[in-house]
């Protein structure tokens, strides 16, 4: 029987070695810090490695986690400026920094940081209009990681990234809005339309200024040809003229022939080409024509002699008298 208590004494003080030696000796993960306690009061941290504790007068006091950690915040109703109901959520990035003071300087770390984010967020989305706070999320962003990482500075925590996740009006608001979107689209499709309709009136009442132009240039220059032709025209027909009175003057008969044949003949062509005449019949011998221009040529003659007979009766003029 003595054998047998010993046994146990000897069992009990084995255990009791081995439960403390676990007691004394600690390992911290990569990523954490554990805060150490002497009789419940906090002395130090432990940081990543094998770290020993005096057996039951230390102990462990918070196990932290130091990574980089996210969680979401709730969706809430939220009233905007002008008195639209939202519902708005997001998530928060944040980092422990001081292990020390996110065990010790507040209770619970995620709910604390959540209801302070979904506060501010009313704050912040309160103080916009509803556009505003639909188009501006990165001012909303920035604003809330400025209000929010300075309140949770004192637990030793880092807030490194905010970001509102949705913003949701009411139904009805939604509808409202993509009428007056669809509305503004149709008004600036109208304008643009009126513009490109005036841009065209502009440029086709361009085009019939320039063409007028061009036609009235035409027709002065035309006009301006003809009548320098016609000019051209009369000068040589002055100049015939003068060459024909000239050679009758000095008793050329066969110019003055010349001249009446030719007269004679255009008055015939233009008779027969007149627009208003479809057929023309008219006794035209050769005999007639020459008859007729041979009796104006003895009439030329006749004329021609009175002249010389004239001059030569006249006396002559004596120099000096």
């Amino acid at each position: 029987m003595g054998l047998g208590l010993t046994g146990i004494v000897v069992a009990a003080l084995i255990l009791f070695i081995v439960v403390t030696f676990f007691k004394g000796v600690r390992v911290v993960p990569q990523g954490y810090e554990y805060t150490v306690e002497h009789f419940g009061k906090y002395t130090h941290t432990m940081s990543p490695g094998l770290h020993f504790l005096i057996p039951y007068m230390q102990g462990i006091g918070r196990k932290v986690n130091m990574m980089e950690q996210v969680f979401e915040v709730p969706s809430q109703d939220v009233i905007t400026k002008d008195n639209a109901v939202v519902k708005v959520d997001g998530v928060v990035f944040f980092q422990v920094l001081d292990a020390a003071k996110a065990a010790y300087e507040v209770s619970s770390l995620d709910q604390a940081m959540i209801a302070l984010v979904q506060t501010n967020i009313r704050t912040v989305i309160g103080s916009m209009d509803l556009d505003e706070s639909l188009s501006q999320r990165e001012t909303i962003n920035a604003k809330l990681l400025g209000v929010v990482d300075h309140a949770t500075s004192p637990w030793g925590v880092k807030v490194n990234r905010i970001e509102i996740k949705d913003i949701q009006p009411p139904r009805d608001l939604v509808d409202a809005m993509a009428r007056q979107m669809k509305a503004e689209r149709d008004k600036r499709a109208s304008i643009l339309e009126a513009e490109g309709s005036r841009q065209s009136e502009i440029l086709r009442a361009e085009g019939e200024k320039q063409s007028a132009i061009l036609a009235a240039e035409g027709k002065r220059e035309a006009a301006y040809r003809e009548a320098e032709a016609r000019e051209r025209l009369a000068e040589a027909e002055a100049k015939a003229t003068e060459l024909v009175s000239n050679a009758i003057a000095q008793g050329d008969v066969q110019a003055i022939n010349y001249f009446i044949a030719q007269k004679y003949v255009e008055a015939f062509k233009e008779l027969a080409t007149a627009p208003n005449q479809k057929f023309v019949l008219m006794p035209m011998e050769a005999s007639g024509v020459i008859g007729s221009i041979a009796g104006i040529a003895e009439l030329a003659k006749e004329s021609l002699g009175r002249q010389q007979a004239a001059i030569a009766a006249k006396p002559p003029r004596v120099p000096g008298a």
